[in-house]
């Protein structure tokens, strides 16, 4: 968990010069890096679900584990302190997302077309909105599409536990089955 902590704060680091500079890098760069650095955290924080689980599980029999209280503590403050930098790398990311946008649109609106074309009439008065929407389009349904495919690969690593439960289970049930027919004989 440590190790996988230690590459998220890595990738956080980088998207962060990213979004401050973003002409250090192309944009599938910086969605790359985002995207990989959502999948940390995620896998991170279910690391930390599985290892509360098995410390909650740890006070019922702790001779059979050889833990004492001390150690015991130990792991509860790496879990709690090991969540909340994941929180907090997760917060960030949500509020520079909107502020990089914010500042981005900025720039855009400052930058944009100059001055006499934007105050012009006629057909192309609108031309620069309809850009723009487009634009915002195009993002929200790129964003989506990575979000969605998250989703998907999540899913199928969650199958693929699921599968490799039941063959165990199966594995399991036939050993019974073989035992009882011995025993029945």
């Amino acid at each position: 968990v440590q190790k996988a902590v230690n590459t998220a704060q890595g990738l956080f680091q980088r998207w962060t010069e990213l979004l401050q500079d973003p002409s250090l890098a192309t944009r599938e760069e910086i969605d790359w890096t985002t995207n990989e650095l959502r999948n940390n955290l995620r896998s991170i924080e279910w690391d930390l679900e599985d290892l509360d689980e098995t410390i909650n599980i740890l006070p019922a029999n702790p001779r059979k584990f050889n833990l004492d209280a001390t150690e015991l503590g130990i792991r509860k403050t790496f879990i709690t302190s090991t969540r909340q930098v994941v929180r907090d790398m997760k917060d960030q990311m949500s509020n520079s997302s909107i502020q990089a946008l914010a500042e981005r649109k900025n720039r855009q609106a400052l930058l944009g077309e100059s001055g006499s074309q934007s105050w012009s009439c006629g057909p192309d008065k609108y031309s620069r909105l309809d850009r723009e929407l487009q634009l915002a389009n195009s993002h929200f349904i790129e964003e989506q599409q990575a979000q969605q495919q998250l989703i998907v690969e999540q899913q199928d690593e969650q199958l693929e536990l699921v599968s490799g439960s039941i063959g165990v289970l199966k594995n399991m049930s036939q050993r019974i089955g073989g035992e009882l027919e011995e025993q029945a004989v």
